[in-house]
């Protein structure tokens, strides 16, 4: 029995708040069971140096936690600096992103989105992930009615989930109570048309037999 009674296969409850960052070119409030994030896009014209004469685009993210965002207070990131973890989270989270788009369709233009956690219970980069893409969705459709882009392109929907193995039982969506005891922790970023983008997986506790994957 799951601490809230949801079923093995069930996610967490979603709810999605758009505009939630009026001076944001794209902004939800993302919320999935206790996990809130807000995620903002913003449109900057130029790209890095790497991409200057190309005609491409660049999506790129940055993520962090509020300081009271978990159980004890953690300090903020611009006084210790980042971790490996928000780095890596942060890379994910814009590799995700630029599955959504042909890069060539942007021109010169970067769309910086940030993912800031308000509250952390489990699934912090999924959450992340889902909601960064709705913002980014949102972004494009306004570049296009403002004519930053003369067409909307092509857009594949991106979402995340987690996995878990708890007690021997597979898990869908984990919460924090769920997460700090699982045997067997991923994270599935998938597109809307059922390809996959990106599969983490780690054990914990113990080996994951494979056919679990099949």
């Amino acid at each position: 029995m799951r601490n809230d009674n949801r079923a093995a296969d069930e996610p967490r409850p979603i709810r999605v708040e758009f505009d939630a960052q009026p001076h944001a070119d794209g902004s939800v409030l993302m919320t999935m069971g206790g996990t809130r994030v807000l995620c903002g896009v913003s449109v900057e014209a130029g790209v890095p140096p790497f991409l200057r004469g190309t005609g491409r685009g660049w999506i790129t993210a940055e993520y962090g936690m509020l300081p009271c965002a978990t159980h004890s207070r953690g300090r903020r990131e611009a006084v210790t600096g980042r971790t490996g973890r928000t780095y890596e989270i942060q890379r994910l989270i814009g590799r995700s992103l630029r599955m959504m788009v042909d890069l060539q369709d942007l021109g010169e233009t970067t769309l910086r989105v940030d993912c800031d956690v308000i509250n952390a219970d489990g699934g912090t980069r999924c959450a992340s992930i889902t909601g960064a893409a709705l913002a980014l969705r949102q972004a494009l459709d306004r570049m296009t009615a403002g004519a930053a882009l003369a067409v909307l392109p092509p857009i594949l929907p991106v979402a995340a989930i987690s996995v878990g193995i708890v007690d021997g039982e597979v898990l869908l969506d984990l919460d924090y109570a769920e997460d700090s005891r699982a045997e067997v922790d991923a994270n599935f970023v998938m597109a809307g048309d059922g390809r996959w983008i990106e599969v983490q997986c780690t054990a914990e506790g113990r080996p994951m037999q494979p056919e679990l994957f099949g």
